[in-house]
């Protein structure tokens, strides 16, 4: 019998109608459409506007798109997983809702929050679950409504993210495509750096907290940046030299779109050509956990079956990590 290994077989999309354009932050903040470019690659993001429409509204029209689109049979999956920094509400599982409203009512659920790193510590989730024979569907989501945590007052944050989702089946192979290595890390000494300190339970909200604007992310720019561009470059160069990849094996680097410097600096640590290069940040900004499986959704009708895709990202906590797999499927 053949070894299984993990396999993305179909993916999901959903970015909201809303475009927040650069020249429209130039109204909010003192701000223009040349800096903002030039220092983040971004010219404009995605926001949900609609009232108590939070991270699951995401998440179901990603998930929605991927049933659609493949005709899978929602009672036919075994889990789902809600990779997010921004859940629906505290203690009610954004992930059980998600499942629910989906129709997968025969699959355990659950979230995940890693940051920016959410959706690819999700991937090595999800695939330990296929590798261990008890299930054969498990959908994973990265979803973020990064507007719900954001102060449009502040530059140095509200001109960098986004709200988005995607989604991706993991199901079981025997032909040796799927997730083939993995390199994952964290540091909480970096978590001063990026956060949004009111809202947990640390330092639960209060109204004075509120009135002072307390409780939006906050992030040290040029600490994060610095760390983003060592750490993911790092991993990535990692990961191909213990599979003994050189550039010319690499079909794609799938990076975090949270910069696209960073994004430029992880290519040429590894020395891969700007053509192999998955890039959206300037359509929709940082998605946080949905820029990965965003990425995949847009470039779903260039990948080939075998291609050797190169995953990294970098997220608050400090998170990051990078991920070797195999392309399962042609569109």
């Amino acid at each position: 019998m053949s070894k299984i290994t993990a396999a993305i077989t179909a993916i999901g999309g959903y970015v909201p109608e809303y475009v927040l354009t650069n020249q429209i932050l130039e109204t909010l903040v003192d701000t223009n459409d040349e800096w903002i470019t030039t220092r983040t690659g971004i010219k404009e993001r995605r926001i949900l506007k609609e009232d108590g429409k939070g991270t699951s509204f995401l998440a179901i029209k990603a998930a929605q798109n991927l049933i659609d689109k493949t005709g899978l049979d929602p009672k036919e999956i075994d889990l789902v997983i809600v990779a997010t920094a921004t859940p629906d509400m505290k203690a009610a599982s954004t992930a059980a809702y998600t499942a629910t409203n989906i129709g997968a009512v025969n699959a355990f659920s659950f979230d995940l929050e890693a940051a920016c790193s959410s959706f690819l510590f999700g991937m090595s989730v999800a695939s330990s679950y296929i590798v261990s024979g008890r299930y054969k569907k498990v959908l994973l989501i990265g979803a973020d409504k990064n507007s719900s945590m954001i102060n449009y007052k502040d530059r140095a944050t509200c001109i960098i993210f986004g709200d988005g989702a995607g989604a991706a089946l993991f199901e079981p192979n025997q032909e040796g495509f799927g997730l083939q290595d993995e390199l994952l890390r964290s540091d909480g000494g970096g978590r001063e750096f990026l956060q949004a300190t009111y809202g947990g339970s640390s330092y639960p909200s209060t109204p004075e907290a509120v009135s002072e604007g307390k409780h939006y992310v906050f992030q040290d720019g040029k600490t994060v940046f610095k760390n983003a561009v060592f750490n993911m470059a790092d991993v990535a160069e990692r990961i191909l030299d213990r599979n003994n990849l050189t550039k010319q094996d690499i079909a794609w680097l799938v990076a975090h779109q949270a910069n696209k410097r960073i994004i430029d600096a992880t290519a040429s640590r590894i020395e891969l050509e700007e053509s192999k290069v998955m890039m959206n940040i300037h359509k929709y900004g940082n998605t946080t956990s949905a820029t990965l499986p965003l990425l995949l959704h847009d470039y779903e009708s260039q990948l080939k079956k075998g291609d050797k895709l190169i995953f990294a990202a970098f997220g608050g906590g400090f998170t990051w990590g990078s991920i070797y797999l195999t392309w399962a499927y042609n569109s």
